[in-house]
């Protein structure tokens, strides 16, 4: 048996790890998914969980890669979007973070995560989350070599009730340490009927904005994660009444900064 043998955990029949479409778009932006399906590779035997917690927001974002997808037709943006469930990897996690293969995603266990050995996590990193890494950088890579630089849109979903809590935010623009791109979506807010906030429900120090830091902030680009509360996305209609008003307040916010990329730390 081969060494690509011995470590891969996708089958052919599972196709790749990571899809990536409209990759010609003309758009500055480029949109990346990383939690946009709740399938876990069957070699990982359902990671131990019922069909509830399979299915549920712990998996994956609901209704993320639908407003991703509708965000990349109507900015004519290129998509990157990750095709197995975050539990299997989650792709905004670096390799050596806990969350990157959790044990437990809110009040759900994950017996198939437990006591991983650095051999199963190593096959994880490389079948699952290299493969999107790669297709980011080549995208980014590509796009600043015919000298434009894209900007980031990271896009995700959040359940409305967390740990028996409510949460009343609708709308979430999520940064790191460069606020400029979530600064003037928030000066642009009147382009949408959802209540939006700063970094909420979540923000950098809850170790979400890996993708930003890795894609982003390291390459000078602007950036921005969006987080949509699911409940807001129920069908279609819905997706896209949400990816037309977040279409309509990422072109407001980018008409009003110099297309110049950001390299200094704006939120300083």
């Amino acid at each position: 048996m081969g060494k690509d043998e011995k470590t891969q955990l996708l089958s052919p029949e599972e196709g790749a790890a990571v899809s990536v479409s409209n990759q010609e778009g003309s758009s500055p932006f480029l949109i990346v998914c990383e939690h946009a399906s709740r399938t876990i590779p069957a070699g990982l035997g359902g990671l131990g969980l019922d069909a509830g917690a399979a299915e549920s927001h712990i998996a994956w974002d609901p209704g993320a890669l639908a407003v991703a997808t509708e965000l990349s037709h109507l900015l004519d943006a290129p998509l990157v979007a990750a095709r197995f469930s975050r539990l299997a990897y989650d792709c905004n996690r670096p390799p050596e973070s806990p969350g990157a293969m959790p044990e437990k995603s809110e009040i759900y266990d994950i017996p198939g995560n437990r006591a991983l050995s650095p051999e199963d996590r190593a096959r994880r990193v490389e079948s699952l989350y290299e493969p999107f890494r790669n297709a980011v950088t080549d995208t980014i890579t590509a796009r600043m070599l015919q000298g434009n630089p894209p900007v980031l849109v990271t896009i995700h979903s959040f359940t409305p009730v967390y740990f028996g809590k409510k949460r009343d935010v609708e709308l979430g623009i999520l940064h790191d340490e460069d606020s400029t791109l979530a600064d003037a979506m928030l000066a642009n807010a009147d382009k949408t009927t959802m209540l939006a906030r700063r970094n909420e429900p979540y923000g950098a120090a809850d170790g979400v904005t890996h993708t930003l830091k890795l894609h982003g902030l390291a390459n000078g680009l602007l950036n921005v994660m969006i987080e949509v509360r699911n409940d807001l996305l129920p069908d279609e209609p819905a997706q896209k009444k949400v990816a037309t008003e977040l279409a309509d307040m990422l072109r407001a916010a980018l008409a009003s900064l110099e297309t110049t990329p950001v390299t200094e730390n704006t939120n300083a």
